[in-house]
């Protein structure tokens, strides 16, 4: 499911409970037309009163499960929007795949970029979709450093990068930082 499919079912879920609450709010206060303010049918409540304290035991656990439930939910809801994005490498005429991790290619590009002595850090994100990701990097560079030759650094730093994955990116996005805290 898509995370607009995820919102909708669980505006869904939380809509219904809403409902289920206000009617019977409504239905116990005397407020719909036709209700006496009963919930619960008179069998119903002899039968709980007969099982005396089974019958909270057995409603306590039921509501338990059901917390259990949602929240079991809401944790498998909460890890699918921390899924890592991997990058399937395959060679053609070649035996054998390989499975990399979007930060661990962050990584690589973020030190191939701190080669250079004029960048004091870099910081790389990667988005979109495996086969021509998006690429988001902020580079800081040290005050007093000389600019020069520096974009020719980060755009052989981006294409050595490609050209290992095998995914140039769709999009590219440099943003550069004088860092004002050290001096070359």
């Amino acid at each position: 499911m898509t995370n607009a499919a995820h919102r909708l079912l669980w505006t869904i879920v939380a809509l219904l409970l809403v409902a289920l609450g206000g009617v019977a709010l409504a239905l116990n206060a005397g407020r719909l037309p036709g209700g006496d303010g009963v919930l619960v049918g008179a069998g119903l409540r002899r039968a709980f009163r007969l099982a005396a304290p089974w019958g909270t035991v057995a409603a306590a656990a039921a509501g338990g499960l059901a917390g259990l439930g949602g929240l079991w939910l809401l944790r498998r809801e909460l890890r699918a929007t921390r899924r890592v994005w991997y990058d399937t490498l395959a060679h053609p005429g070649r035996r054998g795949r390989t499975r990399l991790a979007a930060p661990a290619l962050a990584r690589a590009l973020e030190r191939d970029l701190t080669g250079d002595p004029r960048v004091h850090r870099a910081r790389v994100v990667l988005t979109g979709e495996p086969p021509r990701p998006d690429l988001w990097i902020r580079v800081d560079i040290a005050a007093g450093a000389r600019t020069t030759g520096l974009r020719e650094h980060v755009d052989t730093a981006v294409r050595r990068w490609a050209d290992t994955m095998g995914c140039p990116p769709a999009h590219l996005d440099v943003t550069a930082r004088v860092d004002a805290g050290r001096a070359t």
